[in-house]
């Protein structure tokens, strides 16, 4: 019966867990409809998640982008079908690889950062002061933070995708030997509404589960620094894992007929 025991405690847990974040989410959701906003802090979280993020999501997009057009024409050759590189590479980039590479890299960066931070606030009572000064900490740690991230990450992926097939025309001009001209050509002509609309829309989910997360675990960390580290790693891991379960939902949802 000790299996059994164990079983129904992490099932339990499981449930509790669920239950918990769900009304975080629900105060958080609401939080964003109800006045007041506190629009300065979300323009200062919009840079902090967007702006500084654009280094690392852009060299990572670029690499990415070339590697793929890489390996796509590594395949594609066998059959003599080279001519769907500049296709596939922008499919790829748009639909999938643009909005998860840049959700995990900000995942890594900004969840860990909010969890950090929010948690530190916590351990220190800061966010016990904020309730005895009529400051609802729902409202002004996070839902500047949800906003900023939601509204920052369909940009941040605009820009990836962009920097992503960039990084699949050079890689293909510059070492394969394709025609620059025909494989911008082909580029153009091959891009539709639904393929970078469905990625700005994963992007969005991203992002708001990416803030939630971090949120989250730092309003839930306790035990001093130690606490506040393990809430960071909690946030980072849920927050990748979450995204690419969302991945998954999504791409369904948008393709699958």
């Amino acid at each position: 019966m000790n299996l059994f025991a164990a079983i129904g405690r992490v099932f339990l847990l499981f449930l509790r867990e669920t239950g918990a974040l769900a009304v975080f989410a629900g105060d958080a959701v609401t939080g964003c409809i109800r006045p007041p906003l506190y629009w300065a802090l979300i323009g200062k979280q919009m840079m902090r998640i967007g702006y500084f993020s654009l280094p690392v999501v852009g060299l990572t997009a670029f690499f990415t982008g070339g590697v793929l057009a890489l390996q796509i024409y590594n395949g594609a050759s066998r059959y003599g079908a080279e001519t769907f590189v500049p296709v596939v590479v922008l499919v790829g980039i748009t639909r999938e690889l643009g909005p998860v590479i840049a959700g995990l890299m900000v995942a890594g960066r900004v969840a860990a950062a909010i969890a950090a931070e929010i948690g530190t606030m916590r351990v220190t009572e800061q966010i016990d002061a904020l309730t005895t000064l009529a400051t609802n900490p729902i409202k002004y740690l996070v839902v500047p933070r949800l906003v900023a991230a939601v509204v920052s990450m369909p940009i941040l992926v605009a820009i990836a995708d962009c920097i992503g097939v960039l990084g699949g025309y050079i890689a293909s001009t510059q070492g394969l030997g394709f025609n620059a001209h025909l494989y911008l050509s082909n580029t153009v002509d091959n891009v539709t509404y639904n393929d970078v609309s469905s990625g700005l829309i994963k992007a969005a989910v991203f992002g708001f589960i990416i803030a939630l997360m971090g949120c989250y675990n730092g309003f839930r960390s306790k035990g001093g620094a130690q606490g506040v580290g393990a809430a960071t790693t909690t946030a980072v891991v849920s927050a990748s894992i979450l995204l690419l379960a969302a991945n998954y939902i999504l791409t369904n949802l948008l393709f699958v007929k």
